[in-house]
């Protein structure tokens, strides 16, 4: 299972309506996670790296990321982070 990134343009965002979906935030910490769902999510502000059986990712401020259903991690917030998300 792969976490695709990608930084998007504003006109994605505003076709997304990115600006409407939840916020979730986050302090410098460390936790495992498991997504029942795949979820698509807007970097505002913060750094996380995120480690899967593939190998880890950086995440941060303008990332567009889409974690798959089913997916096992482990998250390391390194910045305190802000996003927008949706469960698709």
């Amino acid at each position: 299972m792969k976490i695709e990134i990608y930084k998007p343009s504003k006109e994605e965002l505003e076709k997304l309506k990115v600006k409407s979906w939840p916020i979730w935030e986050c302090e410098p910490s460390e936790f495992d996670w498991h997504y029942d769902e795949n979820e698509r999510c807007y970097i505002l502000e913060g750094e996380v790296v995120v480690k899967t059986k593939e190998g880890e990712v950086k995440i941060s401020e303008g990332d567009m990321v889409l974690f798959p259903k089913g997916l096992s991690c482990k998250w390391q917030v390194k910045k305190r982070i802000r996003k927008h998300y949706r469960f698709e």
